[in-house]
């Protein structure tokens, strides 16, 4: 197991991984990684990320970087475990350009909702330090929610109701 990663060690990263690519593309940064980089965490297990496009030598850069940095990297988004949001991209925040790269705050709206969905107490905490921060509000979380609840049905681990619940009892809660 690699080290935590601090804020510094995120800048590190995205510097270096905009450097060693080959060509331009689009990464964007999602859970522990955002919650440094906005400011709401100190430390995190692991750097998120999810290419579109995918640079060509993303994943060489990625399996040096690890090692370099001691950094635990996943290929993980919320549109992994729950439906893409519409409009995604359009919501998504620009951090900066680094080398080839840009880097972007996957949308924070399906951030949320994907922590929702999970609902382990870090993830709730997260959700909080979004809303707190204007990064989301409770109205269009549950817009949108209503908008991806029929496209549930595709992923058979979600307990549909009780994501319902949760986005309803958060939005009501806060």
């Amino acid at each position: 197991m690699r080290s935590e990663a601090d804020k510094n060690k995120v800048l590190e990263f995205i510097s270096a991984l905009g450097g060693r690519v080959r060509g331009p593309g689009k990464i964007y940064l999602t859970g522990g990684a955002t919650a440094l980089l906005q400011g709401w965490r100190d430390m995190t297990v692991d750097i998120d990320i999810k290419s579109d496009p995918e640079p060509p030598g993303l994943f060489e850069a990625i399996a040096d970087l690890k090692e370099e940095l001691d950094v635990n990297l996943e290929l993980a988004s919320p549109d992994q475990f729950i439906p893409e949001l519409p409009g995604w991209r359009e919501r998504s925040e620009f951090i900066g350009r680094f080398g080839h790269l840009d880097f972007y705050h996957y949308d924070f709206f399906a951030q949320a909702l994907s922590k929702l969905e999970r609902g382990h107490a870090r993830d709730l905490l997260d959700v909080g330090a979004m809303l707190e921060r204007g990064l989301i509000t409770g109205n269009q979380l549950q817009a949108l929610f209503q908008e991806i609840r029929p496209a549930l049905i595709r992923y058979p681990a979600i307990d549909i109701p009780g994501f319902a619940e949760a986005v309803e009892k958060f939005c009501r809660e806060n």
